[in-house]
């Protein structure tokens, strides 16, 4: 696989995420802030990381992948700079996700959790509002705060 391959693939991936997006939410235009590739092999996984490797360095190690501060990919819903290529996982069918960002958290969470296809996932450091549909081969996420802020990462620096 290529940068380009990869690039391509994540602009997919942004894009159907925010399709599932609007057709649940009224947050037409909320920019993307962060997108991970669940892969499909171990041999997958190892190329993907390989070439996130030439887009940015690795900000964050996690369990199930790391998280690259890559240069800006542009895709529909803005320009990504956070990256995570996620290790196989048999219960994450879909190609991965992108989480946006909203304007108002606390009122979004009001409005849609507890709404079919909704969920909330708390960690310690932030939480974040799910949106799943099978018949979409990606997850949306909204999380609060981002996880730059987390990171404490400024995204324009690359």
């Amino acid at each position: 696989m290529a940068t380009t391959n990869l690039t391509t693939l994540i602009q997919q991936i942004v894009a159907e995420a925010q399709r599932l997006s609007i057709a649940y939410t009224n947050q037409q235009h909320a920019p993307v802030n962060y997108a991970c590739v669940f892969t499909q092999s171990a041999d997958e996984y190892e190329d993907m990381v390989r070439i996130a490797n030439q887009l940015g360095p690795v900000v964050q190690e996690t369990a199930m992948g790391p998280v690259f501060h890559v240069v800006p990919i542009v895709t529909v819903a803005g320009e990504l700079r956070l990256l995570k290529i996620r290790r196989p996982d048999p219960k994450r069918p879909e190609r991965g996700y992108a989480d946006f960002t909203v304007s108002d958290y606390e009122t979004f969470k009001k409005t849609y959790l507890g709404k079919p296809g909704f969920g909330i996932i708390k960690r310690v450091e932030m939480e974040m509002i799910e949106l799943v549909d099978p018949s979409y081969n990606a997850v949306a996420y909204y999380a609060h705060p981002t996880l730059a802020t987390v990171l404490g990462i400024n995204l324009h620096d690359r």
